[in-house]
């Protein structure tokens, strides 16, 4: 199948974990193992089948910024560098829900922290661990009821 195409089915696909993650608040457990396991494991495979097949055709390597741009001339390698991503992206915004599910974070805060991971990727999993924190340190009693109910100890 031409990469084209291939990037296509990749992005679409992803799209559908993106929607998983910004519904979660409605269905965490599909959230949890649509984005979080099952579509990252599938683009993971991509990404495996891309690489085996067309990393000894390529010219390049890691060894210089030079050689990585060079790697990346080839659409196949290419796209599998862009499956990569779409990958550990996702599974950083499923962390990010689950994470924020467990700390108590309003999701309606984690949303634009998604909408950054989406896009940014490592500058958006900044955004969420400033939140995450900042959230911490703000509710620290809020933090301690929820643990509290969450064992069955009410305050």
């Amino acid at each position: 199948m031409p990469p084209d195409i291939l990037f296509q089915y990749a992005n679409s696909f992803a799209l559908l974990g993106w929607i998983a993650l910004a519904l979660s608040p409605f269905a965490p457990v599909w959230a949890d193992r649509i984005a979080g396991v099952a579509i990252p494991l599938i683009l993971s495979v991509l990404y495996t089948a891309l690489i085996l097949v067309h990393w000894s055709r390529s010219l390049g390597g890691y060894d210089s910024l030079e050689n990585v741009l060079l790697l990346f001339t080839n659409p196949n390698v290419a796209l599998a560098g862009w499956t990569h991503y779409l990958a550990f992206d996702m599974l950083a915004g499923a962390w990010a829900v689950r994470t924020a599910r467990r700390d108590g974070v309003p999701f309606a805060l984690v949303l634009p922290c998604l909408l950054a991971i989406f896009l940014f990727g490592p500058a958006g999993v900044l955004a969420f661990v400033i939140l995450q924190t900042a959230y911490q340190m703000h509710t620290p009693t809020s933090q301690a009821q929820a643990k509290g109910q969450a064992k069955g100890i009410s305050a």
